[in-house]
C-alpha cells in the first residue's frame, strides 16, 4: 500500500514538473522591439481611456508585466511614451488624409477628405481621443490644432488652384482652408461619440455645406450687419 501511494505521489509530482516545464517553455522573452510596441499598445489603450493625468507608469508596467524601470528604460518615463503615440497618431491621421486627396473634381476632394477623417476615427478611435484631448506635453508633441494647420495646409493648395480659375485672390485660401478642416475636425469630434448618422451621411452633408456654400461663394463677400470693423 505504502509502495502504491508513494508511486501515485511520484506521478503527480512528474505530472506537476512537467506541466510547469511545459508553461515554461511557451514563455518567449520578448525581444526589445516587441516589448517597446507592447508598451505603446498598453500607454495607447490607457491613455485613451484616462488620458494623460490618469495613468500612470505603474499601470502601465503592471498590464506589461514589467518593473517600472523597463517603461523608463525604454521611454525615458510616461512623458516619452506618450510623445511617441502621439506622434504615430499625428503621422496615421496626416498620411490617410493627404493620401486621400487624389486627382480629381473639387467636390470629390472634400468628399475624399472628410471620408479620410471619419475613416480614421472609425479605424483608430483611441488614438483619435488621445489627439483631441488637451496634454501638458502637447508643446514637445504637437496638438490637434497643429495637425489640423497641418492638412489645411495640404487643402489650401487645392482651393488656390480653384480660387485661381474663378478669379478670386488666392492669397485667401488658407483662410478658407483653414476654416473647410476645421469644420470636417469638429464634425468628427462630436460624431466620435454619437456614431450617428452613417459615416457616408455625415460625409454627404459636410461636402453639402462646403461645397453649396463655396459653389456661391462671392468674389468680394459683403457684411450686412451694422458692425463694419
Amino acid at each position: 500500500m505504502a509502495t502504491d501511494s508513494n508511486t501515485s505521489g511520484d506521478k503527480a509530482r512528474a505530472a506537476r514538473a512537467s506541466g510547469s516545464g511545459t508553461r515554461r517553455a511557451r514563455r518567449v522573452r520578448m525581444t526589445g522591439k516587441e516589448r517597446r510596441e507592447q508598451l505603446l499598445d498598453i500607454g495607447r489603450t490607457l491613455f485613451a481611456q484616462r488620458g494623460f493625468e490618469g495613468t500612470s507608469v505603474e499601470e502601465i508596467a503592471a498590464k506589461a508585466g514589467v518593473s517600472k524601470p523597463v517603461v523608463y528604460e525604454h521611454f525615458g518615463g510616461k512623458e516619452g511614451l506618450y510623445a511617441v503615440v502621439v506622434d504615430r497618431e499625428m503621422r496615421r491621421l496626416l498620411d490617410m488624409v493627404t493620401g486621400a486627396l487624389t486627382a480629381g473634381h473639387p467636390r470629390e476632394l472634400l468628399e475624399q477628405a472628410a471620408f479620410a477623417l471619419l475613416d480614421y476615427i472609425e479605424a483608430y478611435t483611441d488614438g483619435f481621443r488621445i489627439l483631441v484631448r488637451d496634454s501638458p506635453v502637447a508643446q514637445s508633441t504637437g496638438s490637434f490644432a497643429s495637425l489640423i494647420s497641418d492638412i489645411a495646409t495640404q487643402v489650401e493648395d487645392i482651393l488656390g488652384l480653384e480660387f485661381k480659375a474663378r478669379g478670386f485672390d488666392p492669397k485667401l485660401a488658407p483662410l478658407y482652408a483653414q476654416a473647410l478642416v476645421g469644420m470636417v475636425a469638429l464634425t468628427g469630434q462630436w460624431w466620435l461619440d454619437v456614431r450617428r448618422p452613417k459615416k457616408a451621411e455625415v460625409a454627404a452633408h459636410l461636402v453639402n455645406l462646403a461645397w453649396h456654400g463655396l459653389d456661391g461663394l462671392e468674389p468680394r463677400p459683403r457684411l450686412i450687419g451694422h458692425r463694419k470693423s
